[in-house]
């Protein structure tokens, strides 16, 4: 499995052949001007799903953009914000808090989260959460803006973890302390951080967080706007 990171919470998996795009956020980043964002997005050669958390601008703003690109994108969200996308004409598939859901590239099951949902029209988003995927080449935990919750003692009997995708940023989910924590509830030693220092108030020290993983016997990996690990 190989994970590009694009900055926020914006990530791209490539299992086998098909790509899952999670949480969009690139026109509206601040990290990104125009000729950025547009660069990226037109270096994408192939869509086939994106995933999204929940819906708050900074993670569904290109939806529409991107699913006019590829046309054939399946959109996997709550019940909720795959109805707000499918009145617009895009393929959704609607999930909610419950069953693992086979898909070509795996079992996704849709996770806990504690924050809030709203589109920016003020239109209510469901329940926010998080997934969980289990695939032939590993199993991943996105947990999506939460903050630590004592739920996520359960996610590892449904199998072990090779990564955990955490917010680390503070004020809106997890700091890095409680991202500790959480990483202990998961039984996972390996951490990709995301959710930092798009804005001022989510600022973090890169060095002093990694070296606060490293302390506790864990690694936590905080990628450039655009590499990739493989797992």
């Amino acid at each position: 499995m190989k994970i590009t990171f694009f900055s926020h919470s914006t990530c791209l998996l490539k299992i086998h052949e098909k790509y899952l795009l999670i949480d969009p956020f690139f026109s509206k980043n601040p990290i990104y001007n125009k000729i950025d964002y547009l660069e990226y997005i037109n270096n994408f050669k192939k869509i086939d799903y994106i995933l999204l958390t929940h819906a708050h601008y900074d993670h569904v703003c290109d939806v529409e953009l991107l699913t006019r690109k590829f046309n054939n994108v399946l959109v996997i969200s709550n019940y909720e914000i795959s109805n707000y996308f499918e009145k617009k004409g895009i393929k959704t598939y609607g999930i909610n808090y419950g069953s693992f859901i086979s898909f070509p590239f795996g079992k996704l099951k849709y996770i806990w989260a504690a924050h809030s949902s709203v589109f920016n029209d003020g239109t209510y988003g469901g329940n926010p959460g998080g997934f969980l995927l289990h695939t032939d080449e590993g199993n991943l935990y996105i947990s999506g803006d939460t903050s630590l919750i004592y739920e996520m003692n359960i996610i590892p009997n449904f199998g072990k973890l090779k990564l955990s995708i955490l917010p680390i940023g503070g004020r809106y989910t997890m700091d890095i302390e409680e991202a500790i924590i959480a990483s202990d509830f998961l039984k996972c030693e390996k951490i990709l951080g995301v959710h930092y220092n798009t804005f001022e108030a989510i600022q973090i020290n890169k060095k002093q967080a990694k070296k606060n993983f490293y302390e506790k016997g864990k690694e936590l990996i905080l990628l450039e706007m655009g590499k990739s690990i493989y797992i």
